[in-house]
């Protein structure tokens, strides 16, 4: 049985990320489902649903830190869909990942860069709806 701060996490989850929420988790508790665990409830379960700043805000941060990493760019995809589903424009996005050149220089930036346009790609294709021939 899930504890109530697993299941407050995935609702929480679920608010940033849709279905793609499940999806994740899924893929990481095939793996290992104590990772999982870890990866709802902390995050998820606790920081996210603090209500000093709003979602939009942790999301943008969120994007921010990814790009500095530069090495987490499959979640950074999942971050970028996240700061759209809360509220961000893309031009928002574009820029946060564009001041984040002065703390991870050109190559990190366009690396998330790139992440961005292939969400942003994803997302204008899912709702082309082009009859088939």
């Amino acid at each position: 049985m899930p504890s109530q701060q697993y299941v407050e996490g995935m609702q929480e989850m679920r608010s940033h990320f849709g279905s793609a929420a499940d999806q994740w988790i899924k893929a990481i508790h095939d793996i290992y489902p104590e990772f999982a665990k870890i990866n709802v409830e902390f995050p998820f379960g606790e920081l996210y649903r603090r209500d000093i700043v709003d979602d939009k805000t942790r999301e943008l941060c969120t994007v921010a830190a990814l790009t500095v990493q530069g090495f987490a760019l499959p979640e950074l995809k999942v971050h970028v869909k996240g700061a759209l589903n809360t509220g961000s424009r893309r031009e928002e996005i574009l820029e946060i990942i564009t001041q984040m050149i002065a703390y991870c220089g050109f190559p990190g930036a366009t690396n998330a860069l790139l992440a961005a346009k292939e969400v942003f790609d994803e997302i204008d294709n899912a709702s082309d709806v082009a009859p088939k021939s």
